[in-house]
């Protein structure tokens, strides 16, 4: 089998993205990779980190130490740890145009590095993440994942100020994301049948309507609805005990009603090997599960396991 080609994209050009991506192309991967973004930013991580880097033309083969490039240039020169709002435009080309590669069917999926949400509104460009940038672009709705070798978790909700979950959580849209990750649970992972944790919304899963009633009148009905079409999904469950060893060894994965519901315990269970997967795309979309650590830039003291693990999960997704 070929090896699969993927769309690398730096993310903030100021961060951690590319020595990252400089230390990656260090090493094989079991597939070709093509950067989207400044080369002077990827020479400059490069020099930093005292690592080899050369750039080949676009749709080249990569090997350790040669990096085919897709020349997105930044508009204002970056320095280390500096996000300029100025490069907001090209960190979003990189994105776009990496995206539109891969709905050409140029790449067959795209991994991606930290992007600086604060530099890009300031830049004047209204961003509230890839996830949705990504969606919108190829017109489609899609489910954001986190995954480890621990536990696979998708969101149901995603980056919302916590006062707005519980109108968020209608059972059309909870439907919705249930079906979005079966589908991707059995097409991109192989596993027949699936099985998903559902937790509920509130505390003890709003103890019979005590606490809340998200579970009595949306969570409960939408389950039922789609365990009669097949689907085994397991809730709403009581967030404090879904994530026992013994739990999870009940489930293939787990779909929590807000971020920070689920993502401290995938974090705390394995941050260094986490990665974000775009569920519902019609390519892999799998970035970094970190953010742009201005404070490391350029130091080489960053970990590159998180991007590591993303090129590794999509590499996989795509063959």
């Amino acid at each position: 089998m070929p090896r699969p080609r993927l769309a690398l994209v730096p993310g903030e050009p100021a961060g951690v993205g590319p020595e990252l991506c400089v230390r990656a192309i260090q090493h094989e991967h079991g597939a070709n990779l093509t950067a989207f973004g400044d080369g002077r930013s990827l020479l400059a991580a490069a020099a930093a980190l005292q690592l080899p880097l050369a750039f080949a033309p676009p749709g080249a083969d990569s090997r350790p130490g040669v990096l085919p490039l897709v020349e997105i240039p930044a508009a204002v020169a970056t320095r280390f740890g500096a996000p300029e709002p100025g490069n907001a435009a090209s960190t979003i080309a990189a994105l776009e145009q990496a995206g539109a590669a891969c709905l050409r069917g140029d790449f067959q999926g795209m991994a991606t590095g930290p992007v600086h949400k604060a530099a890009i509104n300031a830049g004047g460009i209204a961003y509230t993440g890839t996830t949705g940038l990504l969606a919108a672009q190829a017109g489609c709705d899609v489910v954001m994942m986190l995954a480890n070798d621990v536990v696979r978790v998708a969101l149901a909700t995603t980056h919302l100020p916590l006062r707005e979950v519980p109108d968020a959580i209608t059972a059309d849209g909870l439907a919705g994301t249930l079906r979005i990750l079966h589908a991707s649970l059995r097409h991109d992972f192989g596993i027949d049948a699936p099985r998903i944790a559902v937790l509920g919304l509130n505390p003890h899963a709003g103890e019979d309507g005590n606490l809340g009633r998200e579970e009595l009148d949306v969570i409960a009905p939408v389950l039922s609805a789609l365990r009669a079409g097949g689907m085994d999904l397991h809730g709403p469950l009581p967030a404090d005990t879904a994530f026992l060893p013994a739990k999870l060894a009940q489930c293939d994965a787990v779909l929590a009603m807000y971020h920070d519901q689920g993502l401290p315990v995938l974090k705390y269970s394995g941050f260094e090997q986490a990665v974000n997967l775009t569920l519902g795309l019609p390519y892999p979309r799998v970035a970094v599960d970190h953010g742009t650590a201005l404070d490391l830039a350029g130091s080489g003291r960053a970990d590159p396991s998180s991007l590591l693990a993303a090129i590794r999960t999509c590499a996989m997704l795509a063959r």
